[in-house]
């Protein structure tokens, strides 16, 4: 009998959680970590005071899982997704599952940071480079350093198999000329490692138990300036990059609220609020966090959304066949 009161207080719980999600005036869906969720949506309600704002967060997969099962069972909760890569966005897209809004804020973006229909925008530059340990024999400079005698066996990389901005960065860098898929081949042959997520690159290095890494620049950035043996080196022949975008649902009750929300996070004012957070704005002339170089001085690699997701289940496919089922 205890088993089942509990049951049903759990479920209760979970219905009045949900019933306060679906009241608000705006229900956002994000990935971004708990305090950076928290200041975006802080800043955005200092900003629209008459409005209530409710956000849930888990990781892109969690997020999207949910997501996804709302829509099949036809009561979508969330009016906007503020999630890690433009690639599911564009799924959602040519799913029509996404309202395209062209935000007046736009025009201070490259043209290669949002969708051209209005689907979705860039938030933010979350790149990919080269961490190393401090005590490391080699100072890396460029990503084919990770692929010498100097490096075998003393490279951790997360795995596209559990990160998605890892699948991007592959994706990215086998599109360039001097590296494709055999420089991954390359890597594993060298006795590189693909594990994980970026947390556990970041630990890796930064104990020591390996020298060197592949990871998203903030994590290393910022352990430095706690003081952390580490350095992050943005390569020569350029860096990936995750961008954060956000987007409406077609399916959205509370479009102006909404729309709203676009506008602010592009405008200066929210996106001085992710260069607080220590990341890179992806509007024009707001600069860069500190212990990052400018702006101007980082290459952004090349990716098209809409190529990589047509080829992301062979390029799976092939990092499995290089590195195997590394989670």
């Amino acid at each position: 009998m205890k088993k089942i009161v509990s049951a049903l207080s759990v479920l209760a719980a979970t219905a009045l959680v949900a019933g306060t999600v679906e009241a608000a005036d705006l229900v956002i869906y994000t990935s971004q970590p708990n305090e950076d969720a928290q200041a975006t949506v802080d800043g955005f309600k200092a900003a629209n005071p008459d409005l209530d704002v409710e956000w849930v967060r888990d990781g892109t997969p969690k997020i999207m899982a949910k997501l996804m099962a709302e829509i099949e069972a036809g009561n979508p909760v969330a009016d906007l997704l503020l999630i890690a890569d433009t690639v599911t966005l564009e799924r959602m897209k040519q799913a029509g599952q996404l309202m395209a809004y062209k935000s007046p804020e736009a025009e201070n973006f490259d043209a290669a940071l949002y969708d051209a229909d209005g689907n979705y925008y860039s938030t933010k530059l979350i790149t990919t480079g080269i961490m190393y340990n401090t005590q490391a024999g080699m100072k890396p400079t460029s990503w084919k350093d990770l692929a010498k005698p100097e490096a075998k066996g003393l490279v951790a990389m997360p795995s596209p198999l559990t990160s998605g901005a890892a699948l991007i960065h592959a994706q990215t860098l086998t599109g360039v000329d001097s590296l494709g898929w055999d420089y991954y081949q390359n890597l594993k042959d060298n006795g590189a490692v693909a594990s994980g997520g970026n947390g556990g690159v970041l630990k890796s290095v930064a104990s020591g138990e390996k020298a060197y890494g592949m990871v998203v620049d903030y994590l290393p950035i910022r352990e430095k300036a706690k003081g952390a043996p580490v350095e992050f080196v943005f390569p020569e022949e350029g860096v990936s990059a995750v961008t954060e975008p956000v987007a409406i649902l077609s399916s959205t009750k509370h479009e102006e609220a909404a729309k709203k929300f676009i506008d602010y996070i592009l405008s200066e004012e929210g996106q001085k609020v992710q260069l607080d957070l220590g990341y890179i704005p992806a509007r024009n002339g707001l600069g860069v966090p500190e212990g990052f170089p400018a702006r101007e001085e980082i290459k952004i690699l090349p990716l098209d959304p809409a190529a990589a997701l047509k080829n992301s289940d062979e390029d799976l496919k092939r990092f499995t066949e290089i590195f195997g089922n590394a989670g």
